[in-house]
């Protein structure tokens, strides 16, 4: 392979699946969060109060929205500079981030591990 992104599979994956599940956990937080913030309000009673949760809450949603864009503003990004996430060892690296259990990442990393293998079963083979 003697490529940076495809010899990195598994660290991409990694990242990949820490990404995942902040996409999943964010929006918990986020509803939750304005969950308890609203009803704190709404038992004070004060309007003013209830407001000010409301705003709290609008910008959560807002951060939490964000968070799922962050993939589509790269992409968006990396095409304005002539960088090319679909082709050749960048899709690696971008497959493995953004979905890590795509087929493309999978296969480089099961690359990655027969690799491994054999060069273990040679290492093997040399010391006998």
């Amino acid at each position: 392979m003697n490529t940076f992104c495809a010899d990195t599979a598994i660290i991409w994956q990694f990242i990949g699946e820490i990404i995942y599940i902040i996409r999943i956990i964010i929006p918990i937080i986020i509803i939750v969060l304005g969950i308890l913030d609203l009803g704190k309000a709404v038992m004070t009673g004060e309007e003013k109060v209830v407001k000010e949760a409301q705003k709290s809450f609008i910008k959560r949603l807002i951060y939490g929205v964000a968070i799922f864009f962050v993939f589509s503003i790269v992409k968006v990004i990396f095409g304005l500079l002539g960088v090319e996430t679909d082709e050749g060892d960048t899709k690696v690296c971008w497959d493995c981030t953004t979905t890590p259990h795509n087929k493309s990442c999978l296969k480089y990393v099961e690359e990655i591990k027969d690799t491994e293998e054999i060069e273990d079963n040679n290492n093997n083979n040399d010391s006998i």
